[in-house]
């Protein structure tokens, strides 16, 4: 039955629920107040804390189940995709609460903001917009093959460890750029500034073979 109950508050459930209970909880906070204007700041405040309590257990799952392996941190694990966007939802009536204190108190809007706040606010809602939209499968696919498209001839070369280390290279042997897909499959890494041995890159990037790296 727990087993149950666990695989039931999780994945699109887990987001509904919460989605709706944030949005009970705040108009039942604004009809605190009569959906006056001070009603809506407390809103404000409200959202604030839970898209921090939100985003916290959504960033900090991956880690927290690897230092700290149980059920919770593996149920957290599981849903921070989902606790994820709810934390996008929780923001999202962060901003019509705003939106609404901006239409119902013009004046103290303006007191209350600044042109600092429009600059990271819209920065802070342009992450979050982006985040959103690659949580979906169908969005992150569709992103995915436009980047594609977009350079479909291109290739980056991954960085290789040569005799243990990294080599930095002279710019005149590149170990690490974009090459033509169709090179791609023998493509020479520099060693060292002065030319010497490279490794050979085959297919998407597998070790063929050592040769001599010629100078440019």
């Amino acid at each position: 039955m727990t087993a149950y109950r666990q695989d039931w508050f999780e994945g699109w459930r887990l987001f509904a629920v919460l989605a709706l209970t944030l949005t009970a909880l705040c108009i039942w906070i604004a009809g605190m107040r009569g959906f006056e204007v001070e009603g809506v700041r407390m809103v404000i405040r409200f959202t604030a804390r839970t898209s921090l309590l939100l985003f916290c257990l959504a960033f900090s799952a991956a880690a927290l189940a690897r230092l700290w392996p149980n059920a919770w941190t593996r149920w957290q694990r599981r849903n921070r995709r989902y606790l994820g966007v709810s934390f996008a939802a929780s923001h999202g009536l962060h901003a019509l609460a705003i939106a609404s204190f901006a239409i119902m108190d013009p004046a103290g809007y303006a007191a209350a903001t600044s042109a600092a706040s429009y600059i990271f606010g819209g920065i802070g809602y342009a992450f979050i917009i982006a985040m959103t939209a690659t949580s979906f499968d169908r969005t992150a696919q569709a992103l995915g093959a436009r980047l594609a498209r977009a350079a479909p001839h291109r290739r980056l070369l991954p960085a290789v460890p040569v005799h243990g280390e990294l080599r930095q290279a002279h710019p005149r042997h590149a170990a690490l750029c974009a090459v033509p897909d169709s090179a791609g499959r023998r493509v020479r890494a520099a060693h060292g500034q002065h030319g010497g041995e490279g490794l050979a890159a085959a297919g998407t990037g597998g070790i063929a073979g050592y040769h001599r790296s010629r100078r440019r």
